[in-house]
């Protein structure tokens, strides 16, 4: 199939905008948790009424301190319940919100600030606002800096003191939905990144036909989602609007060193993340099982619940020997990893890479879906995924209602609907190639199946041609060699060599457990064991399993363990955790030339 659609769900106001979200709620559900906030350790409902009221507060004081309607006001934090408000705030004022990665350099941040012009900045720690202000001398229009961690909110709240009501309800009325509500600057793996312009149009179709079709998960007064994603980037941007629409109860966390406490505390019905996220939670349980000598027991748990997932897909469905042993296992294994993640949700959805298939068979077989989806900055988050009722797991699911998805001739993702971006900010000649002929181009590689089911296949520009013509996706490989316990990352090479290879780099975190279980010394690190012949063995096993998905002209045939991670602080992962290959592969030209050496 070379092209699908379906209906939309929902219906875009013409002339509405994001901020029409919180007024309806404060209005229709008053009474209602939208929100939740940490206070001094535990969690806080927060009304929708109370909520508003928050929200324009922190509108009132933007107001007064001269932002105007149109200007864009910088948000450099981490995913916290401010952030949530003030982004709300900065729509009341008729502004748009310019998202900064809190990991930001004061390159970075200059670039970002001053490309989209912003009047106004809001961080969140001192450190943050130190790198605003070092190269404040290059930001003529930044007329405003306020700090969360030092009383900004309150500050903003103290400005608006004189701001009547009737202001803030006309500046929260400006905006159309065809007006930009933010500028995303995508973290690009290549160049400085582009200012992507969504519109409120946007958000309304891409975050209305979300909740339709995945009704279920968001029902008033019963669901909630917990967001431990960053804001900054677009993904979190649509966990943290879809539960407003809706609404259902959101909560936020800075980060996820913390992420089985928190979500045992709020206990979410509904969770959205990234693979490495569900890698951690499968991988952390096995090695503990394992730890605790019940290491085969886990094991034949999880090749039940895969079996027992696979069968659902089947005709007569799992066999009666196959759902006592899936019974069995669940009092023993599955009730305690569905406790680990909070213990009331039964779905999760997962976008930013491939889940790989046997993740995704293993989760549904616990009784704990995870529902994978695709989508670019450029696609308001989502442009796919798997409805809650029809998952096909190894797929993104069917496009957005509302959206199409066509196939290209060469197999390139093209896209078209009312939740792509408007443009690229100040960058004309980008939004033309971009948008040709009326269709966004990924530049991603898929397929359509008779179902209008999508798979991606890699991207266009990662695609390697080996000496001999063959060309190699890497997305295929490296994701299950990624999936192994061992594995932090894996970056396929192999462009114009004579065969495939690869660079990993280990996970420290189970490096330790490992390291340990195989008598090798304390302390020991991927520096001190890169050589090691039973760390190589043991990556060898992930390499095998990588593999078996490919072609043997596309299978990695060497790989060189590396002593360093590839991170984003090290230049070599962009905010968004996806690879920068050419810097990689600058970095590392000797171990890549290690590979082929005779």
């Amino acid at each position: 199939m070379r092209e699908f659609s379906l209906p939309a769900l929902y219906e875009v106001p013409a002339d509405g905008n994001l901020t029409d979200i919180v007024r309806r709620n404060a209005a229709q559900h008053p009474d209602v948790a939208v929100i939740a906030r940490k206070v001094a350790g535990a969690w806080q409902d927060v009304s929708a009424r109370e909520f508003l009221a928050e929200v324009h507060a922190a509108a009132k004081g933007l107001i007064a301190s001269g932002v105007q309607p149109g200007d864009r006001v910088g948000l450099m934090s981490r995913t916290r319940y401010e952030w949530t408000l003030l982004d709300f705030a900065i729509w009341s004022a008729g502004a748009i919100t310019v998202p900064v990665y809190e990991t930001s350099s004061p390159e970075q941040v200059q670039w970002i600030l001053s490309d989209s012009g912003a009047t106004a900045c809001v961080t969140e720690l001192a450190g943050h606002t130190a790198a605003v202000e070092s190269v404040r001398d290059r930001l003529p229009a930044l007329k405003h800096v306020w700090q969360i961690e030092a009383g900004g909110v309150e500050e903003l709240g103290r400005l608006g003191l004189d701001v009547s009501d009737a202001t803030v309800e006309e500046r929260s009325s400006l905006a159309r939905a065809d007006d930009p509500a933010t500028i995303v600057y995508t973290s690009g793996t290549t160049g400085r990144p582009k200012g992507c312009v969504l519109t409120h149009r946007s958000f309304f179709a891409e975050c209305g036909n979300v909740v339709e079709r995945l009704r279920p998960l968001f029902r008033t007064g019963e669901c909630s989602v917990l967001l431990f994603l960053p804001l900054a980037h677009v993904f979190g941007r649509l966990v943290q609007v879809a539960p407003m629409m809706a609404p259902i109860k959101l909560g936020c966390v800075p980060d996820i060193k913390n992420l089985t406490d928190e979500l045992a505390a709020f206990r979410p019905t509904l969770i959205l993340g990234v693979p490495r996220v569900f890698e951690k939670v499968y991988n952390s349980a096995r090695a503990k099982a394992q730890a605790d000598g019940k290491g085969a027991v886990f094991d034949k748990a999880a090749d039940t619940a895969i079996a027992y997932s696979k069968a659902l897909d089947s005709p007569s469905g799992p066999s009666f020997g196959l759902k006592l042993k899936h019974k069995v296992f669940d009092k023993l294994v599955y009730s305690k990893l569905r406790a680990v993640l909070g213990g009331r949700g039964e779905y999760a959805i997962s976008g930013g890479a491939p889940l790989g298939e046997r993740l995704g068979h293993f989760f549904r077989g616990i009784g704990f879906s995870v529902l994978e989806g695709y989508g670019l900055t450029e696609s308001c988050a989502a442009t796919a995924f798997n409805p809650w009722d029809r998952q096909k797991i190894g797929t993104v699911g069917q496009p957005l209602p509302g959206s199409v998805v066509r196939i290209a001739d060469d197999g390139e993702v093209l896209l078209h609907g009312e939740h792509l971006f408007k443009e690229y900010w100040n960058n004309p000649g980008a939004t033309a190639e971009a948008l040709a002929d009326g269709w966004f181009h990924t530049g991603d590689i898929g397929t359509l199946d008779e179902d209008g089911y999508l798979r991606i296949t890699g991207r266009k520009k990662e695609i390697i041609v080996t000496a001999g013509g063959k060309n190699v996706a890497p997305a295929v490989i490296e994701d299950r060699i990624r999936a192994h316990a061992l594995v932090a990352e894996c970056m396929v090479v192999g462009d114009g060599r004579p065969f495939v290879g690869a660079l990993v780099t280990i996970d420290e975190e189970f490096l330790g457990r490992w390291a340990a279980e195989h008598g090798k010394p304390t302390g020991s690190t991927a520096a001190s064991l890169k050589d090691d012949p039973d760390l190589n063995a043991a990556i060898q096993t992930a390499v095998d399993d990588g593999n078996a998905a490919v072609s043997k002209a596309e299978s990695v045939r060497k790989f060189r363990i590396l002593s360093s991670q590839f991170t984003e602080e090290s230049g070599h992962l962009t905010p968004s955790l996806k690879l920068k290959r050419n810097v990689v592969a600058k970095d590392y030209a000797d171990e890549i030339e290690a590979i082929y050496a005779k």
